[in-house]
């Protein structure tokens, strides 16, 4: 988990109103007064993510997930890298074979190949 800097200073500001120290939310996370410090100032980019929830709760708080896009933009995120994947590896055999296709049919294809995963069954969108 990358901690987004407005949650965990959200964190802070709470230690701060509650008037309580690092030592006393080390000792109530579980964690050590080094890790809640490095959590606390957007230091540690790489924060465990048990460690931060446990910080979270420790102080009364929660931690929560929203959305960055929608369940329509992703799938068709997803179908277009794949669409884009799937085309280019059809691509590399049929240039060996002296049969690529040009730039025009190349992007239809891809066109028709994100229309038939976002058409079809969730489990071919989402297989790597």
């Amino acid at each position: 988990m990358i901690p987004n800097a407005s949650n965990i200073n959200g964190l802070n500001e709470r230690r701060k109103r509650l008037g309580m120290s690092y030592k006393v939310l080390a000792a109530r996370s579980g964690i050590s007064i080094a890790t809640v410090q490095r959590i606390l100032s957007c230091g540690n980019d790489q924060a465990n993510f048990y460690n931060v929830v446990a910080v979270a709760k420790a102080l009364g708080m929660t931690a929560s997930f929203t959305e960055r896009v929608s369940d329509i933009e992703l799938r068709e995120q997803q179908a277009q890298k794949k669409s884009k994947c799937l085309i280019s590896l059809l691509q590399g055999t049929s240039g060996l074979e002296g049969q690529a296709a040009d730039d025009q049919t190349v992007r239809d294809m891809v066109q028709q190949t994100i229309h038939e995963l976002l058409a079809g069954s969730s489990r071919k969108l989402w297989a790597e």
